[in-house]
């Protein structure tokens, strides 16, 4: 399976947060499965550290995303082409998620997300705590 981790699933993940069902953990630990990590994320990470909404060390993160198996996703092209052809809600403007699932889109990446609105937009994902979203 190839995942692509929201930006709160890799760090509940590196954490060892149990909000990360174990289900969800261990498809993420499973060395089998593709796991990305967006750059997207690491940007997000660094805007809300920021400004204060985040008490994180960049640093550690960036280090731990390679010994974990992940692998490092950057922006692309194609991947704002696919965030072009996205559904825009008056309500969810948040430009890390659309680019995030614009990604999984483009690489045809399963999104594990617990944002609330993953649903209403056309990418296969999961949610972190182990419920299967839709396509």
């Amino acid at each position: 399976m190839r995942l692509l981790l929201d930006t709160h699933a890799l760090l509940w993940f590196l954490d060892g947060d149990n909000q990360l069902a174990p289900r969800t953990a261990g498809m993420i630990s499973d060395p089998a499965n593709d796991v990305f990590v967006s750059s997207v994320s690491l940007w997000e990470i660094t805007v809300k550290i920021r400004i204060g909404k985040l008490a994180a060390n960049l640093l550690q993160i960036v280090n731990a995303i390679s010994p974990s198996g992940f692998r490092l996703l950057n922006l692309k092209p194609e991947h704002l082409l696919e965030l072009e052809r996205l559904p825009l809600f008056a309500d969810h403007k948040d430009p890390f998620d659309h680019l995030l699932m614009a990604q999984a889109i483009a690489e045809n990446l399963t999104f594990i997300s617990n944002d609330r609105n993953t649903h209403r937009y056309p990418v296969t994902h999961m949610t972190c705590s182990d419920q299967t979203g839709t396509a």
